[in-house]
């Protein structure tokens, strides 16, 4: 079920094509929040909220989502609320908007949000990310679902060990955005360095992944989750949701296909990808924490 929440409190805008808002909620959580009237559309909305309910069940590390519910005197009292549009700024659109949770911690105060890095992935030493190996199995997610966006992530330190852990954000043009098509982008959804991709040696290091994906969609999945997704969020169209949802069940199956082709035109982006398979392989088997997301335990 969707967790929904209302904003209590403006904070400040967010970066990004999306033009999206840091605001407090009622669960005393900080959310990045996208509004009905952003420059990406309202699909954008519905790309977020799927495709991060569809991580969450691959056992990805992706932020928790809600719907934040906001209200116009919150909008018309906090002068940054707006949303630019050529040289014009428009109020954003109160009701019910796309929020994803920031990382946080504990505060004398209350939850406090913890500093991360936005945006581009820089060259690390492994060691010093923890959970580096699921850019694999999200370069997986973004293949099935037709992100048309560089994959972004943010870094959250651990105080206690001096390492990072990665989070993947931003799902906004998953579906190829507003259009809920997917053509022909070998080189979309990939990591924009090398460095995301140096443990991946062959196509079976992507082997959990793609098990995980044989069982973790079927049609009553995508219909649980669209059942939950605002209407104004699509225009009412059903029809085009239903066509989306349909798609993705059958997208599944080209998943292998497309990450061979990743790898054909962007050879830079797996430094340690050798063209040799064996001949045959054993698949190998989930790890118990993902096996446990994928069937909801």
């Amino acid at each position: 079920m969707i967790n929904r929440v209302v904003a209590v409190e403006y904070v400040r805008p967010m970066r990004g094509g999306s033009q999206s808002h840091l605001l407090r909620c009622s669960d005393g959580e900080y959310y990045v929040v996208k509004f009905q009237n952003n420059p990406q559309g309202t699909r954008t909305l519905v790309n977020e909220m799927l495709g991060g309910a569809l991580a969450a069940r691959m056992g990805l590390p992706t932020p928790e989502t809600a719907i934040v519910e906001v209200i116009d005197p919150l909008i018309q009292g906090s002068e940054e609320c707006v949303i630019q549009i050529g040289r014009e700024l428009i109020p954003c659109t109160p009701g019910r908007c796309f929020g994803s949770r920031c990382p946080s911690e504990p505060g004398p105060y209350g939850s406090r949000v913890m500093m991360a890095a936005h945006g581009f992935l820089p060259d690390f030493p492994p060691r010093e990310v923890t959970n580096a190996a699921d850019f694999a199995g999200m370069l997986v997610f973004d293949k099935w679902t037709g992100n048309r966006d560089w994959r972004q992530v943010i870094f959250v330190p651990d105080v206690a060990t001096q390492n990072y852990r990665i989070i993947m954000i931003d799902n906004g043009l998953c579906f190829n955005g507003r259009e809920w098509n997917f053509p022909y982008a070998p080189k979309c959804g990939l990591a924009s360095r090398p460095s995301a991709y140096g443990a991946v040696q062959g196509i079976e290091s992507f082997e959990p992944w793609l098990q995980i994906l044989e069982n973790v969609t079927g049609n009553r999945l995508l219909d649980q989750l669209a059942d939950d997704i605002p209407h104004e969020w699509y225009e009412s169209d059903v029809k085009a949701l239903c066509h989306l949802l349909q798609e993705m069940e059958y997208r599944r199956h080209s998943v292998l296909g497309a990450l061979w082709t990743a790898r054909s035109e962007s050879p830079q982006c797996f430094p340690n990808w050798s063209l040799y398979t064996p001949r045959q392989h054993r698949r190998a088997r989930p790890p118990a924490r993902l096996r446990a997301r994928a069937t909801g335990a």
